[in-house]
């Protein structure tokens, strides 16, 4: 690697500054404006290069890479048409909280000066127009100049790391690779801290919050993951009188067999009534690294009142109506922390974890249905795996499982983009191939990014892939107009996907009964091999959560129809 005391390039100073962030791998496509860049960045030790089969898929990836690496995610793409095929992805990362370095390969200063009627613009001269594009869907930005870059790199990824967004960095083709001094390569970018005077006044306010409380409940979410404070909700959860609920997206946060764990919070469609009185009437809410959407209260159906709950987020906390600035998520739960230990709060009571029950004395040859598919998927999930689930109906199910130690869950409940899951598994394969990725995609989603399987067979990583098959939209179909032609799509062979995808030795079972799924299920189980199973399910067929949210949504489009 360039040593911090001498002058290296412009883009071996970003590989540097990426590598002590904890980026091993780069994604993207070449293009005539970054191949400089991409010299530059890749001469660095450190830094994989993992080509993706387009822009798109390249900025979920990294998004996946982040999520599951607990670390920023970095892609390289061309300008104008390399940039924009990116943006719907970086603007996913910026909804979801997920802290991506998008890096642009831009046409030379002079070029730029001069305003060049170059390919990849819009010949009016303006190469700064898709940058402001970027402005709408990145926390910082920056066009580098060799006299400022090393600073502007600082700042925009300092920036990505204090906030858990996405970045922007424009790099034209002849600042690639021009000199820049390595010295402040010395000192690692580190997020920044709370204030203490702030924490101290939220400390003081938060212990006379818990004058006459009996008990603790903590709703959390996916802030937590970004964060990479699992360990801390975990700790909290060990201490007497503490209560752990997760929103859906975050509920493999807390084991679910924990003592203290209420499984997730679903608003009118969590699992457990109990559970949801726990949430719904807590004298003592705190949520952390929560968001609120119609996805995550469950179509709005929740009955809790976030305004009068302690709420901690990445750089506040609040209490009721009082809101402390400059307490970062770190500090504020470390503050939580410390007030419990020394509370009198007494042993809450445990709820016993609930789970999709199976069918009883079922017909092995009964055609499968969603009930039957997640409970065998249900028995057969393996510890220590990345469990990927697509919005739509493979999310719904996903949600209703009890995820199996030591794993994870990939989804995008927020800006919920159809083909995510795909790429971005991807990307967390990468980050920790300590897991083996579990897919659940629709045939709808899939056809969107399936090329990007040919990337993973092609890297070694063996996924277990299941294509829910129920012809076309269902998620559509059971919101409106269920027989209406755009919700059909082209029918295609997925079982020979894999082979023409370059998957050599991939296996592939199509299943359409119980017993057919058994066999796959247990031949997916060696995890020597990828596995792609296609699983014919009812047309209209949905799981439990599902018809709850569709229930949900027809109300909230009833009652704002009246308004």
């Amino acid at each position: 690697m360039t040593t911090a005391t001498t002058t290296t390039t412009v883009g071996a100073y970003l590989a540097a500054r990426l590598v002590q962030l904890g980026v091993t791998h780069l994604f993207g496509l070449p293009g005539d404006f970054n191949l400089t860049l991409l010299d530059e960045l890749l001469a660095v030790e450190g830094l994989d290069w993992s080509g993706s089969t387009n822009e798109l898929n390249a900025a979920y990836t990294a998004d996946g890479y982040a999520r599951a690496g607990r670390r920023p995610g970095a892609l390289v793409t061309a300008h104008g048409v390399g940039e924009l095929s990116a943006i719907n992805g970086i603007a996913g990362s910026y909804a979801e909280d997920v802290p991506v370095v998008h890096i642009v390969g831009m046409p030379a200063r002079a070029a730029i000066e001069r305003r060049a009627p170059l390919h990849h613009t819009l010949l009016d001269g303006d190469f700064l127009r898709f940058q402001r594009m970027f402005r709408e869907v990145t926390a910082a930005q920056a066009v580098l100049d060799p006299r400022t870059a090393a600073q502007e790199i600082d700042r925009v990824l300092l920036t990505a790391l204090n906030t858990s967004k996405p970045v922007y960095l424009g790099v034209p083709l002849d600042v690639a690779n021009a000199p820049v001094l390595g010295q402040p390569l010395r000192i690692p970018l580190r997020c920044m801290g709370s204030e203490p005077a702030a924490v101290e006044k939220f400390r003081k306010a938060l212990e006379r919050r818990f004058v006459g409380e009996k008990r603790l409940t903590m709703l959390v979410g996916p802030r937590i993951h970004r964060r990479g404070l699992e360990s801390t909700v975990a700790e909290l959860a060990g201490l007497p009188g503490v209560q752990v609920a997760s929103q859906p997206g975050s509920n493999a946060l807390l084991d679910e067999d924990h003592p203290a764990s209420l499984g997730t919070y679903f608003g009118a469609a969590t699992r457990s009534d109990e559970a949801r009185e726990a949430i719904d009437n807590a004298s003592l809410l705190v949520m952390a690294g929560t968001v609120e959407s119609d996805f995550t209260t469950g179509a709005f159906t929740h009955r809790y009142d976030s305004a009068l709950a302690v709420e901690l987020t990445v750089d506040h906390a609040r209490i009721g109506r009082a809101v402390y600035p400059g307490v970062r998520l770190e500090d504020s739960l470390q503050v939580l922390h410390q007030l419990v230990s020394k509370s009198q709060f007494a042993d809450a009571s445990a709820i016993a974890p609930t789970v999709p029950a199976s069918v009883p004395g079922e017909n092995l040859d009964e055609p499968l249905n969603h009930n039957r598919f997640w409970a065998g998927v249900q028995d057969w999930l393996p510890p220590s795996t990345t469990v990927a689930a697509e919005i739509g109906t493979a999310l719904y199910g996903v949600l209703d499982l009890r995820l199996p130690p030591e794993s994870d869950l990939l989804d995008q409940p927020v800006w919920s983009s159809i083909g995510f899951t795909l790429p971005a598994v991807f990307g967390a394969a990468l980050a920790r191939p300590d897991r083996r990725p579990v897919l659940f995609i629709g045939d709808g989603s899939a056809q969107l990014t399936v090329q990007e399987l040919g990337t993973f067979y092609a890297r070694g990583i063996r996924p277990v892939v299941f294509v829910l098959n129920n012809d076309g939209y269902t998620v559509e179909r059971i919101l409106q107009s269920p027989k209406a032609d755009y919700h059909d799509i082209v029918q295609w062979n997925w079982t020979q996907l894999p082979a023409a995808l370059g998957g050599t030795d991939v296996r592939t079972a199509k299943v359409r009964t119980v017993r057919e799924l058994r066999d796959a299920l247990q031949g997916a189980s060696d995890p020597e091999h990828a596995w792609l199973i296609e699983v014919m399910l009812p047309r209209l067929d949905v799981p439990r959560l599902l018809v709850q949210l569709a229930r949900g949504k027809r109300a909230t489009n009833s009652t704002a129809s009246k308004d």
